[in-house]
């Protein structure tokens, strides 16, 4: 049985979590990763005799990072911890639970920073390569295309509906991270490879197939569907990408943001304009952005070593 204290401490993290939920709409993956990271807060209050909140103090608070330090934890993971802990005490700020914010200031331990993975234009041309004519490859198809294409998130291309496509226009809504919306074009050979779905989708949502409650007569609205006719998951995305992923050959896993990353490269090296590559990507700040800079100062480099005089290895 939990200590009254105990309780008192994850009530309010209960109560912040649930604020998330309600006020920002924040996705039930982003809300797992903030219970995940307070649990580790509790138990270090815990340790530390604490029972509320506003008793923690700016020392106790630095020396919790350097505990999950010493415990193995990376700088990138205490880093995100640390955010959680800092947007917990403003919760706390605004709800009277708490006088200061003993996070605020406290950086984690420096980490280099991983440049994202992206596929060439060759290896992208290899797996855009038109599939055969059965429903699922022609799905499959439709979901790769769209996601270099128009740079997605795997979970925003999950959550389409058959209705988010504006074929006119050649654009889609997608709804982003704190159910922000926004407008994404669409690119010639994407519209010919969803059309080609859509001419077929009905094959596979049918009323027998529909997982509802047989008072719900609502049809399954989903743009991606599954064999049973109902929303493709996400994890039944990673699945058939890596699927494509072996039949191509391309010798490495597939992961979906790979995708997204290619598209904002490339968008990158083309145009050189990192602010329309912020707004297509759907960040709010452009630091996140900035990461593809580096990707493009390489292909510079690249291009640098194989082109200039004095840059060129000797033959001899």
């Amino acid at each position: 049985m939990p200590r009254p204290q105990d309780a008192r401490l994850q009530g309010q993290v209960r109560q912040f979590l649930n604020a998330l939920e309600r006020e920002r709409r924040l996705s039930a993956n982003t809300i797992h990763a903030y219970r995940r990271d307070l649990r580790q807060l509790i138990e270090f209050a815990n340790d530390k005799g604490i029972s509320d909140w506003s008793l923690l103090s700016i020392r106790q608070a630095r020396f919790f990072p350097a505990k999950l330090h010493q415990h193995g934890l990376s700088g990138r993971s205490i880093q995100r911890m640390l955010s959680a802990c800092r947007a917990f005490y403003r919760f706390l700020l605004k709800q009277g639970g708490a006088e200061v914010n003993p996070f605020a200031g406290i950086a984690a331990p420096k980490y280099p920073k991983k440049l994202p993975q992206t596929l060439s234009v060759d290896e992208l041309s290899e797996l855009l390569e038109q599939h055969d004519s059965s429903i699922l490859s022609l799905r499959d198809h439709a979901m790769l295309e769209l996601f270099y294409s128009s740079g997605l998130r795997l979970s925003e291309l999950a959550s389409l509906n058959d209705t988010s496509i504006d074929f006119q226009q050649n654009q889609i809504i997608v709804v982003g991270k704190g159910n922000k919306q926004r407008i994404v074009l669409v690119g010639r050979k994407a519209v010919a490879a969803l059309t080609a779905w859509l001419t077929r989708r009905h094959e596979l949502v049918k009323p027998q197939n529909l997982a509802k409650p047989q008072n719900d007569t609502q049809p399954e609205n989903a743009l991606f569907v599954n064999q049973n006719g109902t929303r493709l998951s996400v994890r039944g995305i990673q699945y058939r990408l890596n699927q494509w992923a072996k039949a191509k050959g391309l010798g490495r896993r597939l992961h979906p943001h790979m995708l997204r990353h290619s598209f904002a490269s490339h968008i990158l090296e083309s145009s050189g304009d990192l602010r329309a590559v912020q707004e297509m990507l759907g960040h709010s700040d452009i630091g996140s952005t900035q990461i593809y800079t580096h990707l493009d100062f390489q292909h510079l480099a690249k291009v640098y070593d194989n082109a200039h005089p004095r840059a060129r290895k000797s033959s001899k």
